[in-house]
C-alpha cells in the first residue's frame, strides 16, 4: 500500500471547495509511518545534515524522528509567541492577512547543513519563511522536504523557481 493511499482527503474542509489531505490516517497506520520515515532517512542518509527543522506542527511529527535517525538536531519552527527563549522571526502571507513564525536565536548555528520538512506544501509561504529564518541564522538549507505536495496550488514551483531544492513523497494533483 503506498504512502498515497494512506492519506484521507476530507472534502470542504475547512472551507468550501477546499480538498483537505489528512495525513493522521497515514501516522496512525504503524507501516505507513514507518514509510514515510524511512523514505526520507533514505533520501538523505548520505548528506551530510546538521538541523532538522520541523514547522509547526505536524512538520514536527516527521522532522523529529527523521533528526533522529540522521544522528541530526531537531529544530522547531513555531508560530509568532510560542518560544520561550530570545527568537527571530519572519512574516509570511496568509490568504487573507499575515502570520508570523519564529526560532531561538541560537538554534541554527553558522554554516550549518539544514533540512527543513513539513507535512505539505501547498502555496509554500510558510516554508518560505522558514528557510529566511535557517538562512538569517547563518545556515545553508539543503533541501525542503515535505510527505505531500500539491503542484496546482503553486508553492512548489515558486520555491524551485527562487533556487530551493524541494521532494516530495507524493503529490495530489486537483
Amino acid at each position: 500500500m503506498s504512502i498515497k493511499s494512506r492519506i484521507r482527503t476530507i472534502p470542504h474542509y475547512p472551507h468550501e471547495g477546499i480538498m483537505f489531505r489528512d495525513i493522521t490516517t497515514l501516522l496512525k497506520d504503524p507501516a505507513g509511518l514507518r514509510s514515510t520515515i524511512d523514505g526520507i532517512v533514505q533520501r538523505y542518509q548520505t548528506e551530510k545534515i546538521d538541523k532538522v527543522v520541523g514547522i509547526e506542527s505536524r512538520g514536527f511529527i516527521i522532522a523529529a524522528p527523521v533528526a533522529y535517525a540522521l544522528s541530526a538536531g531537531f529544530v522547531p519552527v513555531r508560530k509568532q509567541g510560542k518560544l520561550p527563549a530570545e527568537t527571530i522571526g519572519c512574516d509570511y502571507q496568509l490568504e487573507y492577512g499575515y502570520d508570523k513564525v519564529e526560532i531561538h536565536v541560537d538554534a541554527i548555528d553558522k554554516g550549518d547543513r539544514v533540512l527543513l520538512i513539513d507535512d505539505l506544501i501547498a502555496t509554500g509561504g510558510t516554508m518560505e519563511a522558514a528557510i529566511k529564518l535557517v538562512q538569517e541564522a547563518g545556515g545553508e538549507v539543503i533541501e525542503c522536504c515535505f510527505v505531500i505536495d500539491l503542484p496546482d496550488i503553486g508553492g512548489s514551483r515558486r520555491l524551485r523557481q527562487q533556487g530551493h531544492r524541494l521532494f516530495s513523497l507524493c503529490s495530489f494533483e486537483d
